[in-house]
């Protein structure tokens, strides 16, 4: 009975996860005497593909940009 309480709260939080999304922006330096020696700028983002589109479209991430 313990297993299927733990399957059950497991799909909620998953299914939970991919209806809400959620976000995981990072930037990281390294410097070194005033030098930077490496940049790091990601973005995690962990949802549905319809809560992906939400997001990016609310942030412009679906507009297509051509630099020529």
């Amino acid at each position: 009975m313990k297993k299927d309480i733990d399957s059950s709260s497991l799909a909620e939080v998953v299914d939970r996860i991919l209806d809400k999304g959620i976000v995981i922006d990072a930037y990281v330096r390294v410097s070194l005497v005033g030098i930077e020696l490496l940049a790091i700028d990601a973005r995690v983002v962990i949802a549905s593909v319809n809560t992906w589109l939400r997001y990016a479209a609310a942030v412009g991430l679906t507009e297509l940009h051509h630099e020529f």
